[in-house]
């Protein structure tokens, strides 16, 4: 089914040195930019992270050091794909979880203003959990009756997403509406304000914390009574993301 867009989507899948948002880089991106009109442009870009890429990373991706040693650093590429990526919104598989937050603070710390601001995100994996609960693999053979040939690479994993979500709209027709806004709603796990999930939205709309000791806390009354917490969290093992989410709310509140 061809995919009804007013706009940009990018497919896309990220290896990285390991799972941590905040501390491991990318070592492998692949897009699919597919346009309204149907048009699809494909590029697979490796970085050399400047750190060690983890055994276990490796074991999963296939990537080791000596792979990437030559290749640019994210950061000489940083503004070619924000161009790029620029008016785009983002699919991806398990990509609201770990994808897009990593891909932020890549950008963050090459010094390049990436602003997700209107942006609108799919993830694919969260439609399959929600409908069939399973893992890319098992979802490709599902929906496209095909087997997963080099899974975890990213070009395998980045065109099988793009294959499956298609899939997906003729399935479930009835209940599924082929339409970036209704997909990025749908594949939405929680109001998160920060794209880590550390701050989330609760039925009253109001910013909230959602890990730690203040869990289900307000972020502006936290902040107004422990001033210390906000030192913790910004010398703490955070995404740059929440922390500038942090200080965003502790301007605007004026405290």
């Amino acid at each position: 089914m061809q995919l009804k867009l007013t706009r940009p989507l990018v497919f896309f899948d990220i290896e990285a040195t390991g799972l941590s948002i905040s501390t491991d880089r990318i070592v492998e991106l692949c897009y699919i930019k597919v346009m309204p009109d149907g048009q699809e442009f494909s590029e697979t870009l490796r970085f050399n992270p400047g750190k060690h890429i983890s055994a276990e990373a490796t074991a999963v991706n296939g990537i080791c050091d000596k792979d990437v040693e030559h290749c640019p650093h994210f950061k000489d590429k940083a503004a070619e794909l924000a161009e790029i990526f620029e008016g785009c919104d983002f699919a991806g598989f398990n990509s609201n979880h770990f994808d897009i937050p990593l891909l932020v603070e890549e950008f963050l710390r090459a010094g390049v203003d990436f602003d997700l601001t209107n942006r609108r995100f799919v993830d694919v994996q969260t439609i399959f959990h929600k409908k069939e609960k399973r893992d890319l693999t098992a979802a490709y053979r599902f929906y496209c009756d095909k087997d997963l040939e080099a899974a975890h690479t990213a070009l395998a994993d980045t065109r099988a997403t793009y294959e499956v979500l298609r899939a997906q709209l003729e399935r479930y027709a009835d209940d599924l509406h082929n339409d970036v806004g209704f997909l990025a709603d749908y594949s939405r796990r929680n109001n998160n304000v920060d794209l880590a999930g550390r701050i989330v939205l609760n039925e009253q709309k109001v910013e909230t914390i959602n890990f730690g000791k203040y869990r289900g806390r307000p972020v502006a009354e936290v902040l107004r009574r422990d001033p210390g917490y906000l030192s913790w969290i910004m010398q703490g093992d955070f995404s740059q993301n929440t922390k500038q989410t942090f200080m965003r709310i502790k301007l605007r509140e004026g405290l």
